[in-house]
């Protein structure tokens, strides 16, 4: 893909590098300033990078939540998500302006997310020495954050945290209020996904499409059996029955 790029540019199908992101590492790749200019091998890494975040965590959030709403069908029924997205679109496509007003389907996505986090770790670096509680953390000590811990902690989220509840997050603030850091599925700080807002409205798009359409149950076929292949995603796949409304 990355030579074809380059081979319209040199023949001039395209009278400059353009503006997506493919685009713009190949102007890199040509950048007239050596420190500036980025390698072949960083172009390819840049790819595989954004692949990962961007496609197959989406993929992985889309297909553990019609996992959960297909087990717990009260809450894709007219009362609550389908209710949510009919009332905002009817049976138009998704727009902006109401995508930006489903609670309901906030609620359940980050739920989702608390329980079948895409990522299970975060690693940071300490520059300088800190304090962390009652721990003195060295300077250039790496950190290895456990994500699952945090999400399945009863300190923090109640003793039915195994449980799918999404009126957890009838407020995000109420429901990390022992630790603002127990909910960090983009990361947190200065390093959180750039990626936050696309990757929640994508989800919500195709959610809601599929609500406007079919009701869904879970298989008898269905085998939970989830493994981390870069990301928490389930092995054997997940069978669920469709029914047109």
């Amino acid at each position: 893909m990355i030579d074809k790029q380059e081979e319209k540019v040199m023949r001039g199908e395209k009278n400059n590098y353009g503006t997506d992101f493919l685009e713009s590492l190949i102007k890199a790749n040509h950048d007239p300033d050596e420190t500036n200019r980025i390698s072949i091998d960083d172009m390819v890494d840049e790819c595989k990078n954004f692949y990962l975040a961007g496609q197959e965590t989406g993929n992985g959030v889309l297909a553990w939540s019609t996992f959960l709403l297909a087990i717990h069908t009260d809450w894709q029924a007219i009362a609550k998500a389908r209710k949510e997205v009919i009332e905002l679109f009817g049976q138009e496509n998704p727009n902006p302006e109401g995508i930006a007003r489903l609670k309901t389907m906030s609620m359940i996505l980050n739920e989702t997310l608390r329980l079948y986090t895409p990522f299970t770790n975060l690693m940071r670096r300490v520059e300088r020495e800190v304090r962390l509680g009652r721990l003195n953390i060295p300077a250039n000590t790496e950190l290895y954050i456990l994500l699952p811990a945090l999400r399945h902690d009863p300190e923090i989220w109640g003793q039915d945290v195994h449980l799918f509840k999404p009126e957890r997050f009838a407020g995000v603030a109420k429901a990390t209020s022992n630790n603002i850091t127990g909910f960090i599925p983009f990361g947190f700080g200065p390093r959180m996904c750039v990626g936050l807002n696309f990757a929640a409205n994508e989800a919500k798009i195709a959610l809601s499409m599929i609500l406007q359409c079919y009701k869904f149950t879970l298989s008898r076929n269905y085998v939970h059996d989830p493994i981390q292949i870069n990301i928490v995603c389930p092995q054997k796949g997940i069978q669920i029955v469709l029914s047109k409304l």
